[in-house]
């Protein structure tokens, strides 16, 4: 079935509260099957079946009080700006609350009874910063109650406005208090605020450095492409570029789409693609990506994808969709904080009524601001923020080392494995048959072999013969004229060289001809026999090599403590060599698809945690099966749907490096809940005045209002500590 997904701009969350409303809004829209929220870019990806209109989508978030825009391909994250404006909310409430603070300090100030038109003037001064800086916060509460709903808008909505109304109207009629509870809150409420904004505006541009792997990303794509058309060459913008155009790139520029080269040649940088730094050479028929970076020559390529069909632009969707899903970890947050804001709220009122009623004189007072305290320090931005940050890194990083993460869910997973399954062709070997040594009896050497065995196999499109043919271009050599050319199958050709009978096969055909296997009476499996009249005049050995990091990797693995298991469709006997030289013990061969997921799941039922590494057709059950596929980038694109991380490269080392970032990220995550939880834990207690009746010691509004601005400071400072991490 094929889903449509659509992606919103959002304003105005502030809390995993708000996730999770928006969320509930957007899936409640007909039509829509699954809404997905990320607090840290404001995003939401919304997945239908069928086509659903924008703007539904932004009606059903208009609706419980946030704003919402589509959010289009090439738009860039609004932090910078978003930093700037809430600095100057925060600028702004500073200047008029520090001095207050200050004066209130040191008594500079006058008393009600001594200065009413003064405290009047500072209310209505009070008023205009609390509508410029905090009315943003005001009016989503006010959306939120609508609706009946509260939201971390409502805490300091509530909070500073009663610390408004409770500090004017004692300006106004301060008579209706005795003297000693004759006592104005306006900094309070007014350095509450630029806290809050404050905190805002270092979040906002640390989400900025965050999502950095998406900018990253985007500021790979060129902006132009030189198409050459009707002979002439002309740069256009890149989303004029068409299938089929004839696209040059010259030394130092990106490939603007993806392609095959059809003139010239050149080295191209893939590191973004592959994360290896090594540049590969690009020839006629290869492709070239949207995104690398041609490093020498001149090249002439035919344009097979644009848009969003190319590497790059399904790399990023991808980046987008991973970091913008929820593990486990994730929606428990969401949850929490849901119900987290009316808990507070009773809460709040709880503390009032205590403080009224058995609080020391004035009771008013204390109440009030014991209240306003819990109000404002149990706000629930931390929590909010403990998950999608961490993963927004670690998604980051991750495809920064060359792995393409498809989901939080497996970023999470992938720390839990304890058995790893690795398919054979093209996993843990190249994938293509390779010529690894050629000998040669006494007067024909090695390149005299192979220009003999070229010769006889330039026709053949068996696989082994391109192994041939490729070692032979080595040589520099030309082909020989050959006649009378024919084929055994399954064993080998034949043909007259010189009027001379030569063959080239397997063992069985040197004996069908009566050859003399003489210094090669001693077989190695996989070798290819060149007979000559009657004798064996030389061998090439053809096989499928390992990957260069793929024992490196495996010991690496090892040591961790994982389970290695071998699983492969080819013969048992290949399939030991190859666990012997990579020091697997435990092997399994001539398995179909069906039986390899049968395996996997009969590991699941022992209580294993299951990840599968493959790269072909055959793989992608095996893959879906397992707690956490991995697949080849290089591989088949079924397999790479199938998986739930794609290593770009062609190696298996970033295996490891995926397992550590996951470990690393989830990690992060729970320092993030316990740091979290243990400021609410421990705050709400001590705002509300239990150390009063012990110590005398009860919190300002204002230390709450820095002391909740701090606490989200710090997973965000915790979540980028992630970033600068060395793995």
């Amino acid at each position: 079935m094929t889903f449509y997904s659509k992606r919103l701009l959002i304003s105005g969350m502030t809390c995993a509260g708000c996730v999770a409303k928006v969320e509930k809004a957007l899936r409640r829209v007909p039509g829509v099957s699954g809404a997905s929220v990320n607090l840290v870019e404001r995003l939401a990806t919304v997945s239908s079946p069928s086509e659903v209109r924008v703007e539904d989508l932004i009606q059903a978030v208009q609706t419980i009080g946030y704003q919402a825009q589509e959010f289009l391909d090439q738009e860039t994250s609004q932090d910078q700006s978003s930093f700037k404006t809430l600095y100057l909310k925060a600028f702004v409430a500073g200047c008029l609350g520090l001095p207050l603070f200050l004066g209130d300090l040191f008594h500079l100030l006058p008393s009600l009874d001594e200065g009413q038109a003064f405290w009047i003037i500072i209310g209505i001064l009070t008023l205009g910063v609390l509508i410029y800086s905090g009315g943003h916060f005001f009016t989503r509460a006010w959306k939120a109650f609508l609706i009946k709903t509260a939201t971390m808008d409502t805490l300091i909505a509530v909070g500073t406005g009663a610390a408004w109304l409770y500090s004017m109207g004692l300006s106004l009629f301060p008579a209706l208090l005795p003297e000693i509870a004759r006592h104005v809150y306006f900094e309070a409420a007014v350095i509450i605020i630029a806290f809050i904004n404050l905190g805002s505006a270092l979040e906002a541009k640390a989400r900025g450095k965050t999502s950095q792997s998406i900018q990253r990303l985007l500021g790979l794509q060129s902006k132009t492409a030189r198409v050459i058309r009707n002979l002439i060459e002309t740069d256009i913008p890149l989303d004029q570029v068409k299938v089929g155009d004839q696209v040059r790139v010259r030394p130092g520029e990106k490939v603007p789409v993806d392609g095959k080269v059809i003139e010239g040649s050149s080295w191209v940088d893939e590191s973004m693609l592959t994360g290896e730094s090594m540049p590969v050479e690009k020839k006629m028929g290869q492709e070239v990506h949207a995104g690398t970076l041609n490093t020498r020559g001149s090249f002439v390529f035919q344009a097979t994808r644009v848009g969003k069909e190319t590497a790059l632009a399904r790399i990023i969707e991808m980046v987008r969709q991973a970091q913008s899903s929820k593990p486990q970890l994730g929606r428990l947050a969401d949850q929490i904080a849901s119900v987290f804001v009316p808990v507070v709220m009773v809460l709040a009122l709880v503390t009032f009524g205590v403080w009224f009623y058995w609080g020391p004189v004035p009771q008013v007072a204390y109440a009030f601001v014991t209240m306003m305290t819990v109000l404002i320090i149990a706000c629930p931005c931390a929590l909010g923020l403990a998950t999608p940050l961490s993963i927004m890194v670690g998604v980051g990083k991750a495809a920064e080392h060359g792995i393409l993460i498809r989901n939080g869910e497996a970023l999470q997973k992938a720390g839990e494995l304890t058995t790893l399954v690795l398919d054979k062709t093209g996993t843990v070997t190249e994938g293509h048959p390779t010529v690894t040594h050629v000998l040669g009896s006494s007067g024909f050497d090695t390149h005299k072999i192979l220009q003999l065995a070229a010769s006889l196999e330039r026709h053949s499109e068996h696989p082994l013969a391109q192994a041939i043919l490729t070692k032979f271009k080595e040589t520099k050599l030309d082909f020989l004229p050959i006649q009378n050319f024919h084929a055994d199958v399954g064993q080998g050709v034949g043909a007259l060289w010189e009027g001379k009978r030569i063959y080239l096969g397997n063992l069985k055909l040197m004996r069908h001809a009566h050859m003399d296997l003489g210094e090669f009476v001693s077989p190695e499996e996989g070798s290819i026999y060149l007979g000559l009249e009657e004798n064996v005049i030389g061998a090439i050995r053809v096989s499928d090599p390992l990957k260069k990091d793929a024992k490196r990797a495996i010991e690496a693995l090892q040591k961790q403590g994982f389970k290695i298991i071998l699983m492969t469709g080819d013969n048992a006997k290949t399939a030991q060599a190859i666990a012997q030289k990579l020091g697997i013990s435990e092997v399994y061969a001539e398995l179909l698809p069906g039986e390899k997921e049968k395996k996997i799941k009969e590991l699941q039922l022992q209580g294993e945690k299951v990840g599968m590494v493959g790269d072909g057709i055959n793989d992608a059950p095996s893959l879906s099966r397992a707690h956490v596929g991995f697949a080849m980038g290089r591989g088949t694109d079924v397999a790479i749907e199938a998986g739930d991380m794609i290593l770009m490269g062609e190696g298996l080392f970033p295996i490891v490096s995926a397992i550590q970032i996951s470990k690393a990220t989830v990690s992060n995550i729970h320092q993030n809940f316990f740091g979290a939880f243990l400021y609410n834990v421990l705050s709400i207690p001590i705002a509300a005045g239990i150390l009063y009746p012990l110590w005398g010691i009860l919190l300002n509004p204002m230390i709450a209002g820095a002391a909740m601005t701090l606490s989200s400071l710090t997973v965000v400072l915790n979540a980028n500590r992630l970033r600068r991490s060395q793995l």
